[in-house]
């Protein structure tokens, strides 16, 4: 708890800023500060002034919603008010507009490229200007920081097609919330790093349409969130991937497709929570 606690006060250095455009100078990732090394690394520093303690515990208490809307989409409604969408493909949504969407292109499952004009924020996790180079996404909206972190992805062909998708991480109310998209390869100790910590992850456990149950295990594995949201299934039942994690996991299938968190509830020891829907 005291770990979190010290990152809950790092995170309260101005994230909760008006929205930027992506061309500004991005905030400071404060999810990113454990995998830094000098000198890139920034401290926090402590300012009484601010009443630092006070802004501390209303950080701790703030809570996301986050509630699965099928395949990879989820919705997440940050302490602002802002809506966020993962994986947007324009038919699985809710009543309320979000503010922000994110895509990936593997399948027309996972994005569109005719999203409602009234959203606001289009992020897409591949290059439309330049296929094959990294997409770069640095923004603020409202009280959230988006950032990506580009991988290959698979085409229908079998070959892969350079930065074709995106792991999108959402840093909101002292959170790190990462959603790993159509992730087809393992990681880098380099894509470890740029990643940084994730208290709460969302993971496909297709067993192979992204990629191998095992494989994907060992990633959730070495991220070691908080939180483990499964989507994405499709074929092996949800139990060929919890049988890939032992004890040191907890598992928890949930009645209801909607979980609210914050600094102050994350699990102590990882728990795998099925959503209803998965």
């Amino acid at each position: 708890m005291l770990h979190r606690l010290s990152l809950a006060l790092c995170v309260l250095s101005g994230l909760a800023a008006p929205a930027v455009a992506e061309d500004a100078r991005p905030p400071v990732s404060q999810c990113q500060l454990v995998a830094q090394k000098l000198p890139a690394v920034t401290f926090a520093a402590y300012r009484p002034a601010e009443d630092a303690a006070t802004r501390l515990q209303a950080a701790l208490d703030e809570e996301v919603t986050i509630r699965f809307l099928g395949h990879s989409t989820f919705q997440i409604e940050t302490p602002g008010g802002i809506s966020i969408a993962t994986d947007f493909n324009g038919w699985l949504r809710t009543a309320q507009l979000p503010d922000v969407v994110t895509m990936n292109k593997a399948h027309s499952s996972h994005y569109t490229l005719m999203p409602d004009p009234g959203i606001a924020t289009v992020l897409h996790g591949w290059n439309d200007e330049r296929p094959g180079e990294k997409a770069e996404h640095r923004i603020v909206v409202g009280d959230a920081y988006i950032r990506n972190v580009p991988t290959d992805i698979r085409s229908w062909g079998g070959a892969f097609e350079a930065n074709g998708n995106s792991i999108f991480i959402f840093e909101v109310a002292g959170l790190c919330i990462g959603h790993l998209g159509h992730l087809h390869h393992e990681l880098t100790d380099a894509h470890f790093a740029e990643i940084g910590r994730l208290d709460v992850v969302m993971v496909p456990v297709d067993g192979g349409l992204t990629m191998g149950a095992v494989s994907m295990s060992e990633t959730i594995k070495r991220l070691r969130s908080a939180l483990i949201l499964p989507m994405h299934r499709r074929g092996p039942p949800i139990e060929t991937f919890l049988s890939m994690f032992d004890p040191s996991f907890d598992w928890k299938i949930a009645d209801t497709a909607t979980v609210n968190v914050s600094v102050r509830s994350l699990p102590r020891k990882p728990l795998i929570l099925v959503l209803n829907g998965v």
